[in-house]
């Protein structure tokens, strides 16, 4: 068996060019194939980690996941306000331990501006609990101060001390821009990889002081002046959504009870974790459109490499005649060509492997920079391991076929010559 796995080195050794391209077909095939689970499995974990430590969200009456897209993913509208009566009330309960208050309606040339408060700050969490990081500057405290996400910084190329225009509902045109009334950009967020990249955040207050004049959705008339409005105490009236986390996990079901059966207004209380699992159950289509696709570009690659074999077969008949003269036997001839076959996807196996970290290292700071995704660059995992077995089975399996046209051919045919 030794003399064989020589040997079957030795002859692909002497095809080095077919034996490079077969090999590089499946290593390319390979690739993609992780690539594909890696990018599935890393977007579904950031989906999902866009909101942690979040016991419930609050907001009207509503189906569970259109309440998560605007409330976290910026997607979409609310179908009603909550009055901020309703949330003072139901964030006094007992069992809550902070809430983080959501306004949303503006927008700032394309990215979604959220009118909240320092709470905001201090709770909200994304991935595995993690905190919002400031990469430069400090939170709001002033009127018209306001916090830039990293993409929104990066995009438009904000510093500390530049001055934004807020554009009234989610189309920034020029008649609908509060124009005299700029916002100091105060803090940029660090990367996060969630919706909070691509957010403006100012205060509940700044709100209220940019909609003087705009009570029925459009400008009636001249907008105050800010110096006018800074001497003026601003109390939201109404908010989009809120936020809760709880003194006590066990507490979860008995608040939601209670704000979905709230008397003085219609609203909802969702558990993030059961909506984005909703969620990701509605895209889950695209996900196995990916897997499709990834496995028909393995099985492109082996039938690649099949091809390649029995293309080379048919011109080493006289080869394998001259080993069976030399004394080889039928099943020495088969497993040459089983090792062959093996040889070559597991050089593609280990090829595309490392290519995927490769193609990892150099795309990671693009995606999380134009995507929003942080790919992780970790160890091949049980999945994925299975997956290369699976390819490394087939490559065997393609084998077989050149194997048995190989043993069947006499010693007669491989050495008369045909014209």
């Amino acid at each position: 068996m030794k003399a064989i796995l020589h040997l079957a080195w030795k002859s692909l050794n002497n095809r080095k060019a077919t034996a490079l391209l077969t090999i590089l077909t499946v290593a390319i095939s390979v690739t993609l194939l992780l690539g594909v689970e890696r990018v599935r499995t890393q977007a579904k974990a950031s989906f999902a980690n866009t909101i942690s430590g979040t016991d419930l969200i609050v907001g009207s009456r509503a189906g569970s996941v259109n309440l998560l897209l605007y409330s976290v993913f910026r997607i979409g509208n609310a179908t009603n306000n909550i009055d901020w009566k309703s949330y003072q009330e139901i964030t006094s309960h007992r069992s809550v331990k902070w809430a983080i208050p959501i306004s949303l309606g503006d927008s700032h040339r394309g990215f979604r501006v959220i009118g909240t408060n320092s709470d905001y700050f201090e709770h909200y969490k994304y991935g595995k609990k993690q905190p919002l990081n400031f990469d430069k500057g400090l939170p709001f405290t002033g009127l018209f101060e306001t916090v830039v996400g990293a993409e929104v910084a990066r995009k438009l190329n904000y510093k500390l001390g530049d001055e934004i225009i807020i554009a009234h509902g989610i189309s920034d045109k020029s008649f609908n821009r509060h124009d005299n009334l700029p916002f100091k950009v105060v803090g940029i967020l660090s990367p996060t990889g969630t919706p909070v990249d691509r957010s403006v955040h100012v205060s509940l207050e700044a709100i209220e002081a940019i909609h003087v004049g705009w009570e029925s959705g459009a400008r009636l008339g001249p907008t105050p002046e800010a110096e006018l409005l800074l001497q003026q105490q601003f109390k939201p009236k109404q908010i989009t959504a809120f936020m809760v986390g709880l003194n006590s996990k066990i507490q979860t079901f008995a608040l939601q009870r209670y704000i979905n059966t709230y008397s003085k207004e219609p609203l909802s209380a969702i558990m993030p974790g059961i909506a984005l699992h909703e969620l990701w159950q509605m895209m889950s289509i695209a996900e196995q459109a990916l897997l499709i696709v990834s496995g028909f570009v393995v099985i492109a690659g082996l039938l690649g490499m099949l091809s390649s074999l029995l293309t080379s077969l048919n011109e080493r008949r006289r080869e394998m005649a001259i080993l069976r003269a030399t004394g080889a036997r039928p099943s020495h001839i088969f497993f040459l060509l089983i090792s062959e076959a093996t040889f070559l996807t597991a050089l593609g196996v280990l090829l595309g492997s490392i290519m995927l970290y490769g193609l990892l290292f150099l795309a990671q700071p693009f995606i999380l920079t134009h995507f929003g995704m942080y790919i992780e660059i970790t160890p091949l995992n049980i999945y994925e391991l299975t997956l290369l077995a699976v390819v490394q089975t087939a490559g065997i399996l393609v084998g077989i076929i050149p194997a048995i046209r190989a043993y069947q051919h006499s010693l007669s045919d491989g050495m008369t010559i045909k014209i």
